[in-house]
């Protein structure tokens, strides 16, 4: 290109004429290019510096505020770490210098609530909490409120929070779950039962966790007699279903029907079980039984009893029931085999009330003062303590020929 410009220059043989009175210029038509050129060059680099200049406070600005925000997403994306490391403390100062930065305010208050939830600190919780003010941020700030609320054990206001959050949006499993730990702080077990089982369906929790949370629900409603008489237990009862029955529920439910004077079912319930699944504690129970048919009962345990052989409780529960019966022969027979086994302060007990019932006073009171000796020997207060030992000297008080 040089080149070929050289040789134009060459043979151009034009010239630019200028006349500006008095002056008369004249200048070759190659130079007068170049030199408009040259001139065309250096306007527009004065122009651009002039432009250059007037935007520099604007592009520092703007400079200026792409760090900043570049900064306070570092330190919102620090936060977040630091709060998954469990670095509280931290998490929180993180989390507050995003805030005043402005960048997404909401979640950044929401993370500096949780670091301050992790810190214990119940006031900086319900600041940041106030400073969410996103609606898009509400259902992520409802579960953290109720969060919150259940680890302060406040489970009715959990459970009112997350109310408000079902109103927004629904069920979702998260909520279920944290609902579930909120009525159970409640006490709320019907309540319970439901939300178990809509976890149930949806494969929310293992199925070992959800088996053991209803029978807790389900024990808990009995003991707490919200099914207050007879008619309303034996309802309540055969309203479980089947997958939901358990060793431990059984147990309770016997001891509930016992209490309300429903041996029958009781004992047909407790037989149930111990065909499907041994329990000794529950044979114990057996022994509890009030019937009216009280020599089925012994016949029913004694069939027990070759499987069994060895199984205290079992023949502990032999022994009531013939004491029941005023089988004094077999009782004692029953009992004395249990305490060789096992030395229980419920055999003596009983043995001393059958000896009792037989006018051997001298062989009732050893009983006695074992069952005595083995209630002192365990942790108690120094109330029981003097308990025990007023009882000790009340059974050695020789008594009065009847």
């Amino acid at each position: 290109m040089a080149v070929g410009v050289s040789l134009t220059a060459r043979v151009n043989d034009g010239y630019l004429l200028l006349i500006v009175p008095p002056y008369r210029i004249e200048v070759a038509l190659s130079l007068a290019i170049i030199l408009f050129v040259l001139a065309f060059v250096l306007l527009f680099l004065v122009l651009r510096t002039i432009g250059l200049a007037l935007s520099l406070p604007s592009r520092v600005g703007g400079y200026r505020a792409r760090r900043r925000r570049e900064k306070a997403t570092a330190s919102l994306h620090e936060a977040i770490r630091l709060l998954f490391e469990g670095r509280f403390s931290q998490a929180l100062k993180k989390a507050g210098e995003a805030y005043v930065a402005g960048q997404d305010p909401g979640l950044a208050a929401l993370l500096a609530a949780r670091a301050a939830h992790g810190l214990r600190e119940p006031e900086k919780e319900q600041e940041w909490l106030g400073r969410v003010n996103n609606p898009r941020l509400d259902p992520a700030r409802l579960m953290l409120e109720a969060e919150m609320a259940i680890d302060h054990e406040q489970y009715g206001e959990a459970v009112s929070v997350l109310q408000a959050l079902q109103n927004i949006s629904g069920r979702h499993i998260a909520a279920l779950r944290l609902e579930l730990r909120a009525q159970q702080g409640c006490g709320n077990w019907p309540e319970v039962l439901k939300l178990a089982r809509v976890l149930e369906k949806r494969e929310a929790l293992a199925p070992e966790l959800l088996q053991e949370i209803k029978t807790q629900a389900h024990q808990e409603a009995i003991r707490q007699q919200q099914v207050a008489d007879e008619g309303q237990l034996l309802a309540y009862l055969r309203a479980i279903p089947a997958k939901e029955r358990s060793l431990r529920l059984t147990h309770t439910s016997c001891q509930a029907l016992l209490e309300h004077g429903v041996d029958d079912e009781a004992q047909r319930m407790i037989e149930k079980q111990l065909d499907l699944q041994w329990d000794s504690d529950l044979v114990q129970l057996y022994g509890q039984v009030r019937g009216r048919d009280l020599t089925s009962c012994i016949a029913r345990a004694e069939k027990w009893l070759p499987q069994h052989p060895e199984d205290a409780q079992l023949l502990l529960t032999l022994g009531r029931l013939c004491l029941q019966q005023r089988l004094w022969g077999k009782a004692q027979i029953y009992l004395e085999a249990s305490l060789s086994l096992v030395d229980q302060r419920a055999v003596r007990l009983e043995l001393a009330r059958l000896f009792e019932q037989t006018e051997r006073w001298d062989e009732a009171m050893p009983h006695y003062r074992a069952a005595a000796e083995q209630v002192a020997l365990r942790p108690a207060t120094p109330l029981l303590r003097l308990a025990v030992s007023s009882a000790q000297q009340l059974q050695s008080v020789p008594r009065l020929p009847g």
